[in-house]
């Protein structure tokens, strides 16, 4: 769905929950004897269930879209087996191949992104513009934070991250 400029996607678990909750309110008004007032509440519910991933989502990615030209100027390009404690808090740009997704299903997905010189993490917090997938050659702006908040290793809060094409994969990994 687009709203505006923004292409808002809405992840598979929000609407699991949502026919979940659906099916409950069918089963609690077949049982019940006061479906009126139940109706006069649960509509509204369910309706909020959508209401607010897609609102945060396109909050998320205006964000993104917002920020993107900022980093884009001030990003420093370096390799990944520079990023390290004493970049955390700078706009960075990184090359590589994409190794690894996961949590895409949740509208968060964390890219495994590697060079020649190492790997890291790459975590976003809203899907990306375009599908990425696993042997993908992306370029990734974002900023070193660290894995979980106060502790743990250099990873990339990723604002914006593009294909810029698609790596040869050896015949035995395909």
């Amino acid at each position: 769905m687009k709203i505006g400029n923004v292409e808002v996607k809405v992840s598979i678990l929000a609407i699991a929950v949502f026919v979940i909750f659906t099916i409950f309110l069918l089963v609690a008004s077949v049982y019940s004897t006061d479906v009126r007032s139940q109706l006069i509440w649960m509509i509204p519910g369910l309706f909020l269930l959508l209401v607010i991933p897609v609102a945060l989502n396109y909050m998320s990615r205006s964000q993104y879209a917002d920020v993107a030209p900022v980093y884009e100027a001030e990003a420093k390009t370096v390799r990944i087996r520079m990023v390290n404690e004493n970049m955390i808090g700078k706009p960075v740009r990184i090359t590589g191949v994409v190794e690894k997704v996961r949590f895409r299903f949740l509208n968060r997905p964390q890219f495994i992104v590697a060079d020649r010189s190492g790997g890291i993490s790459v975590k976003m917090f809203t899907n990306p513009v375009e599908e990425i997938h696993e042997h993908d050659v992306v370029e990734v702006l974002g900023m070193v934070i660290r894995r979980y908040v106060v502790v743990g290793d250099p990873v990339i809060n990723c604002v914006s991250i593009r294909r810029t094409g698609k790596a040869t994969v050896p015949a035995q990994a395909r």
